[in-house]
């Protein structure tokens, strides 16, 4: 499978300088996630909360943790103000996933997200992209 132009894995903080970057987003799928905690207002809350805190972002303000559609669209989506910019989330309960996106001027390691994220829902596979912003 051919990359996206501009995605990579993972991206250091030297290569993150070096470009004189605006900010960093990493977009963090999640697959075959524990159902119990994807449908779980006060476990994603607790999410972003651990996230923000082990990510090194200062979380302005609580999460907006709300669930709306309807069918197979259903599902929690969440918005965590930064001081740097926001994190998202969206929760698919008919599949089980998680589809994370965090954006920040300040650098961070889209590694450790993905791996935290990865373990916080008990996936069991996951997938990120990473770009950086200039």
């Amino acid at each position: 499978m051919k990359k996206s132009p501009g995605f990579a894995p993972a991206v250091s903080k030297g290569k993150y300088d070096s470009q004189k970057a605006w900010g960093l987003l990493a977009s963090i799928n999640l697959y075959q996630c524990d159902p119990k905690l994807i449908n779980s207002p006060k476990a994603i809350k607790k999410f972003v909360v651990n996230l923000c805190r082990l990510i090194d972002m200062k979380r302005y303000g609580s999460p907006l943790i709300e669930r709306f559609a309807e069918g197979p669209l259903e599902g929690y989506s969440m918005m965590q103000f930064i001081e740097t910019s926001s994190i998202t989330a969206h929760f698919d309960e008919q599949d089980n996933r998680a589809f994370v996106d965090i954006f920040s001027c300040q650098y961070f390691s889209a590694e450790k997200a993905k791996k935290y994220c990865h373990l916080f829902f008990k996936a069991k596979k996951s997938k990120m992209k990473v770009l950086i912003r200039n």
